[in-house]
Order: C-alpha cells, then structure tokens, then sequence
C-alpha cells in the first residue's frame, strides 16, 4: 500500500495562493514523521516600492508560475508587469531597479511583491547564476510581462 506524502513545494504553493493569514501551519502528517511546516514569508497589500497593489484585472483568472534562471552578470530588458505577482529568490543575488531610481536588493531567501505597472529591470551583480521563482495572478489573453521597446 502506498502512503500519501505532501510535498513541502505543494503546501508552500497552496498557503501562498491561499492566503492563509496566519504565520505557522502544521499539516497532518504520517505516524513517526514530523510535520512539514508553512512559515508566511510574506504578507503585504503594497509592492516592494512602496506603492498599494492595485485591483485584480476582471476576466478569467489565470495562475502562471515561472521559474527564472538570471546568469551571473546579466541585465534583463527594461519592463514592466500588468498583473499582480510575487516571488521568492532561491537562490543567488538579485538588484531589481526602476525608472525612478527605487532599488531593491535580494538575497536568497528574500521574498519580493513586485511593481506593477512601472517600468523597472533586473540585475544579477553576484558571481552566481540567481534563482527565483514567481507567481503571477492574472486573466486571460493578458501577459505577465512586457518588454519595453529600446
């Protein structure tokens, strides 16, 4: 007989999107296991700059989940997010800069609720490839990021 196992990836995934507002949750686990624990990163109703998130886009919810791998040394293109997403770097060094000059340095491990709507880029200084993972909350036919032109 097979025994049910949570993935820890599963239960971090689903208190995120679920928004569990509280800071520890134990799920049951098997006899003689210990339980795996969902720690709240974090909790916010205003982006990493400071600014209030605004409203949900109105259609069909879409949930897209991105695992972005930055090579050392890289700058991504300038561009901004139409939708509301949050990530958290894995692993690696991150600088996230906008167009007004608001900077953001990650560590791995930092947790980001990213602008939206404002121009900005990425930057990985470090000697490491940077690892994030990010979830965006957003409708249809909408897409999660745009390139702004040169």
């Amino acid at each position: 007989m097979m025994k049910p196992t949570i993935r820890i990836h599963t239960v971090l995934f689903l208190a995120f999107l679920l928004n569990l507002g509280c800071n520890t949750v134990r799920v049951n686990s098997l006899p003689n296991e210990s339980p795996p624990v969902v720690q709240e990163l974090i909790k916010t109703t205003h982006s990493w700059d400071g600014a209030l998130l605004p409203a949900y886009l109105q259609g069909q919810p879409e949930i897209t989940v991105l695992r972005i791998t930055i090579p050392a040394g890289t700058r991504l293109d300038m561009h901004h997010h139409p939708v509301i997403n949050a990530g958290v770097l894995i692993s690696g060094q991150l600088t996230v800069v906008t167009t007004e000059g608001k900077t953001l340095h990650l560590e791995a491990g930092d947790p980001i609720v990213e602008v939206i709507n404002t121009v900005h880029y990425g930057v990985n200084q470090g000697k490491v490839p940077a690892e994030i993972i990010v979830f965006y909350a957003g409708v249809v036919d909408t897409p999660v990021t745009v390139i702004e032109p040169s």
